[in-house]
C-alpha cells in the first residue's frame, strides 16, 4: 500500500484524494469570505501580481488549473480577449460549480471542466500558459502534475505555481501561532468547520519550500525557474519556460 500525508497524518493514496475532495465539498460556499479573512485579503493582491507576471496577450491560450471560485480565470479571461481562451479546470466539482456560477455573474462564459491535474485530458503543446494557485500543495503526486503541466504547455509556454510557503524566520512564531489557534477557531465561526482550516494550516507545512520546489520544476522538464516571495515568503509565485 502507498502510502502520503494528509496534513500531518499518513494516509493511504487513495484516501488523501477523497478527505481532500471532503475539505473542498465542505468550505466550497464560504472559500472566498475565508480567503480574505485567512490573508487578510492579501490573496487578492497575491493573484494580481500572478496575472502581471502572467504577461498574457490578446488570443492566448491558458489552462487554470485548481481554479476553483474561478478569480484568476476571470482575470486571465479579460487579458485574452475574444480571440484567447481560458479553461477552467478543478478536480473538485463544488468548487468548480462556485467558480462556474460566479464566472457566469460576472457575464463570462469559460470552458469549465472537472479534471486530475495530474492525468490532464489536453493534447501536448496546447497552452501558452498554465497556471495553479493554492492547489498543487493538495496533489498526491506532485512530481507527476508538474510533468504533465509542463507536457501541455507549448514551446516557450509559462508555468506559473503560486502557493503557500515557507516564511521568513522572524516570523515563524507567530505564524504558527495564528496557523494552528486563530485559523481554526475562525473556519468554526464563518464555515462552520475547523478540521478543514486545521487541515490547510498542516498542508502548508507540508508542502515543499522555495527552493525545494523550484528544483521539483526543474525535474519535470522547466527552464528558467525562479520565484518570487510574497509578503515575507507567506506565499510564493514560482515560474518557469518550457523549452
Amino acid at each position: 500500500m502507498s502510502t502520503t500525508h494528509f496534513g500531518f497524518q499518513s494516509v493511504d493514496e487513495q484516501e488523501k484524494a477523497r478527505r481532500v475532495r471532503g475539505v473542498f465539498d465542505s468550505v466550497a460556499s464560504k472559500y472566498d469570505v475565508m480567503n480574505d479573512l485567512m490573508s487578510a485579503g492579501l490573496h487578492r493582491a497575491w493573484k494580481a501580481y500572478t496575472v502581471m507576471v502572467a504577461n498574457l496577450r490578446e488570443g492566448s491560450q491558458v489552462l487554470d488549473i485548481a481554479g476553483g471560485t474561478g478569480d484568476l480565470a476571470l482575470a486571465f479571461s479579460k487579458k485574452v480577449g475574444a480571440t484567447g481562451r481560458v479553461v477552467h479546470t478543478d478536480i473538485n466539482e463544488a468548487m468548480l460549480r462556485v467558480g462556474r456560477d460566479r464566472l457566469i455573474d460576472a457575464g463570462v462564459v469559460l470552458p469549465t471542466l472537472v479534471c486530475d491535474a495530474e492525468k490532464l485530458p489536453f493534447p501536448d503543446a496546447h497552452f501558452d500558459v498554465v497556471s495553479v494557485a493554492f492547489g498543487l500543495r493538495n496533489m498526491t503526486h506532485k512530481d507527476q502534475a508538474l510533468a504533465e503541466m509542463c507536457r501541455v504547455l507549448k514551446p516557450g509556454g509559462k508555468l506559473l505555481v503560486l502557493e503557500f510557503s515557507k516564511v521568513a524566520k522572524p516570523l515563524e512564531k507567530a505564524y504558527d501561532w495564528y496557523s494552528f489557534k486563530v485559523l481554526p477557531q475562525l473556519g468554526k465561526l464563518v464555515a462552520g468547520d475547523d478540521a478543514s482550516y486545521r487541515y490547510l494550516a498542516e498542508s502548508i507545512r507540508m508542502h515543499p519550500d522555495q527552493e525545494t520546489l523550484k528544483t521539483m520544476m526543474q525535474a519535470a522538464g522547466l527552464e528558467r525557474v525562479q520565484y518570487y516571495n510574497l509578503t515575507a515568503g507567506v506565499a510564493a509565485l514560482h515560474t518557469g519556460i518550457k523549452m
